[in-house]
């Protein structure tokens, strides 16, 4: 590939982002896109200011600067720390690639590009191998400022993870001791309580904790299934008992001789009517209440202090490990309630099934993968096709196959991965919203950078050199080879999986489809289902750090990737905070448990670069750099156990400092007893507060059925954490 098919490629790009972009400006102006490009200030009831004059027709800048402008403070309010963290990834690899295209544009790129006594062309016709570390000869004096790129980029890199670690873990620290008292302080959840024939789990969980955790013991709300098949369930017994109420006889009747003879469906809805009329009935009632009492071995167990639940959450309760499991409550909105009634003996048997699901899954994307480098390769496409060969022996043809399609296609079938990893990680079990995101997000980025990187650079060295898997010890000096070979291929792809994706995320063509389709084809003004999106960080955080995994990779080898990467991750910083400000709604926060992923990912970009840049200059016969490269590795290693060592065990766990200070703080001021009676409502399962008894269980108030007839919820005062109205609930 010439620089004039990079050039084609960045220009398609160019002329995308910029109609698309201006686009939105105008779309985003109009009344009836409101649902779409204001989601969360609709979902949040705030007043929107929308200019209804021939303005609103123009392109305009104003979302730039709004974006721009927003504070981390402003940020935090609006969607949670995680997404402070997001921005942060970004702030983080605009500084670090910025440092890196200064000292590549001085140091390495003269030097690659006078690396060989040759006759040079002309810019534009030059092939891009010539920009990279391939066209440096063997043995080469100047490979000293390769090694000396490599230093500085590492030396940068390691600073600012370091500082940016140091503040996120502030940041943590201050959200958890700065926020109102949580549910989740003074909650752990047990799992694989055991079975006893005599008396329910209920009766079993408070015998053990009463006994064993006296001083701290609370109350709980035992966990009852849930889920589709359970609902349907449920609601066909549900039916069934009203169907044999005497009361209902002669209203079913009439309502069956409307629906067959007049075929009217509103007569459904007169027999739902009458059977949620009857609701605080007490015969009623008890049915109900016996059907959806159906108890699982788990439960949220509440004690009196922070540090009591943080014990109990953290020490084995017996001998026997798969017994009574305990682990920290997640918030009640993070809760993801269908997975807690898997029985824990279950667990690591999903884990294993998803593992090979899996690896499946990645042999089955080698086919695409493939396929996509076959493009790349013109000469041996036209062998496999001998009827394009006067089709593609046109310039400009040749430099659209070569420069633009084979990224768009991978980027296409790279749309089909997050979907599939979610799944995969709700199979796992996850306890928590979050943390099924989270561990999709693990998921995905091990999948593109296995697929978009390694199987790349493995199939392009395939189709050039068949023997490549004749020896397995040679494997690094292969990818050493084929990395910068693979280079070019890599800056396309950041051209159409980065630019080009922005600008599809700001114009959110989904939502806008529905939208439209909704208002003028159904003619439907219901928009209540609308502005109920939560940020995609299972789908962002991989592509953004697979692209820091890119730059780090080829910056000291191909460093024209470095101004495309530059530009993204500025485009980026500005798309994606307008869409926290205006789209996305927070509903849960996992706290900037996303960090030490981006920490772990960098550090293994830094030394995987480490490692190919000293195959290169081994290749190259170069010892005096590859001597100064391994102390590099070495110290690089160091530092990730030193802030692994330092930073990384707040994200997992508290502090009992932090929490004494915490619970003594409130003891003094009278909070605890406020606190205590709003922990029930927190974790209640069911929407309606009539459905969340507690059979066998004597610790909870009973509750006037008239009182439940209503369905009222509790007040939510002094910012407190009670339960959420039922829009706001997952």
């Amino acid at each position: 590939m010439n620089l004039a098919a990079l050039l084609t490629s960045a220009g398609i790009n160019i002329a995308l982002c910029v109609v698309l972009f201006s686009l939105y400006s105008i779309l985003r102006k109009q009344p009836s896109n409101v649902n779409v490009y204001f989601g969360r200030r609709v979902a949040s009831r705030r007043r929107i200011r929308l200019d209804l004059g021939l303005e609103r027709f123009v392109p305009s800048p104003s979302w730039i600067l709004k974006a721009w402008e927003t504070t981390e403070d402003e940020l935090v309010a609006i969607g949670g720390l995680d997404a402070v963290v997001f921005v942060r990834i970004l702030v983080f690899s605009i500084r670090v690639f910025s440092v890196a295209a200064i000292i590549c544009a001085v140091l390495v790129l003269p030097v690659n590009y006078y690396g060989q006594e040759m006759e040079h062309k002309k810019i534009p016709l030059e092939s891009l191998e010539v920009f990279t570390i391939e066209n440096v000869k063997e043995g080469s004096k100047w490979l000293w400022a390769h090694c000396l790129a490599l230093h500085i980029i590492t030396c940068a890199a390691c600073s600012l993870l370091y500082f940016e670690f140091k503040s996120i873990t502030n940041m943590r620290l201050f959200h958890i001791i700065g926020s109102p008292p949580k549910p989740s302080h003074f909650a752990i959840l047990v799992r694989a309580i055991p079975w006893c024939p005599e008396e329910c789990y209920s009766a079993t969980l408070k015998k053990f904790f009463s006994y064993y955790h006296i001083t701290n013991y609370l109350s709980h709300q035992m966990v009852y299934k849930s889920g589709t098949v359970q609902k349907l369930k449920d609601e066909a017994e549900h039916i069934s008992n009203v169907m044999k109420s005497n009361s209902l006889v002669e209203t079913c009747k009439s309502s069956f001789k409307g629906c067959c003879f007049c075929g009217g469906p509103t007569n459904f809805k007169i027999l739902s009517k009458d059977i949620y009329g009857i609701h605080g009935k007490a015969g009623y009632s008890d049915m109900h209440l016996k059907a959806r009492k159906k108890e699982c071995a788990a439960a949220f167990v509440f004690f009196r202090t922070r540090y009591g639940a943080l014990t109990a959450a953290q020490i084995l309760q017996t001998s026997n490990p798969m017994l009574w499991v305990t682990d920290p409550a997640p918030e009640p909105q993070d809760v993801y309630w269908s997975n807690l009634c898997i029985p824990y003996r279950q667990l690591w048997f999903r884990r294993i099934a998803i593992l090979v699901a899996s690896m499946a899954f990645v042999l089955v994307f080698l086919i695409p993968v493939t396929f996509v480098q076959g493009l790349t390769q013109l000469d041996q496409l036209q062998q496999m096709f001998p009827f394009l060969t006067g089709i593609l022996q046109k310039q400009f043809v040749s430099e659209l196959v070569t420069g633009y399609l084979p990224s768009v296609i991978l980027v296409l079938f790279l749309y089909a991965v997050p979907p599939v990893m979610m799944l995969f990680s709700k199979v796992e079990g996850p306890i928590s919203r979050s943390g099924r995101k989270k561990s999709a997000c693990c998921k995905v980025l091990y999948f593109y950078i296995w697929n978009v990187f390694f199987v790349n650079v493995l199939t392009g060295s395939v189709l050039r050199q068949l023997t490549f898997f004749s020896s397995v010890r040679e494997l690094p000096t292969q990818l050493a080879k084929a990395v910068p070979a693979q280079a070019t291929f890599f800056m396309t792809y950041v051209l159409s999986s980065g630019w080009a994706t922005l600008a599809c995320e700001l114009m959110q063509f989904f939502p806008l489809f529905c939208n439209l389709l909704s208002r003028f084809i159904l003619r439907l003004k219901d928009d209540s289902q609308n502005g109920t999106l939560t940020f995609p960080y299972h789908t962002e955080v991989p592509r953004i750090l697979l692209f820091v995994f890119l730059g780090f990779t080829c910056s000291s080898l191909a460093p024209l990737i470095l101004p495309f990467l530059l530009v993204y991750f500025f485009l980026a910083y500005l798309v994606y905070k307008n869409q926290f400000l205006n789209v996305y709604i927070t509903k849960y926060d996992s706290g900037g448990r996303y960090w030490p992923i981006v920490h772990n990912t960098t550090v293994f970009s830094l030394v995987f670069t480490q490692v190919i840049a000293l195959g290169v200059f081994g290749i190259k016969r170069s010892t005096v750099a590859s001597g100064f490269t391994i102390p590099l590795i070495i110290c690089t290693l160091l530092f990730h156990e030193y802030c692994r060592q330092r930073f990384l065990p707040v994200f997992k766990n508290s502090s009992a400092q932090m929490l004494i200070d915490m619970d003594r703080k409130d003891e003094h001021s009278g909070n605890m007893e406020e606190i205590y009676e709003q922990l029930h409502s927190a974790y209640c399962q069911f929407i309606v507060p009539s459905q969340c008894p507690s059979e066998c269980s004597s610790h909870h108030e009973e509750k006037d059925p008239e009182k439940l007839e209503t369905g009222n919820e509790p007040e939510q005062t002094n910012g407190s954490w009670a339960k959420q109205s039922p829009g706001e609930i997952i």
